[in-house]
């Protein structure tokens, strides 16, 4: 099953990718280090948003296509 990538998640994988992008250009690979690992830990809330982003939009269009009854 794909996932749709929510508007979030496309922000935080901009994020990771401007970190990937300045650790690859450090000098000091403590930091570099630090970088790639700041960046992975910004593609996995990319994952973890678009599911919840998914789940949310769909929780709002079962709710607005299912009358309340009283």
């Amino acid at each position: 099953m794909t996932i749709q990538i929510s508007q979030r998640g496309k922000q935080y994988l901009q994020t990771a990718r401007t970190l990937i992008r300045a650790a690859q250009t450090m000098t000091d690979e403590a930091i570099a280090g630090q970088l790639k690992a700041l960046a992975d830990d910004y593609e996995r809330r990319a994952e973890k948003a678009s599911r919840v982003d998914s789940a949310r939009a769909l929780a709002r269009e079962t709710a607005a296509a299912s009358p309340i009854e009283w």
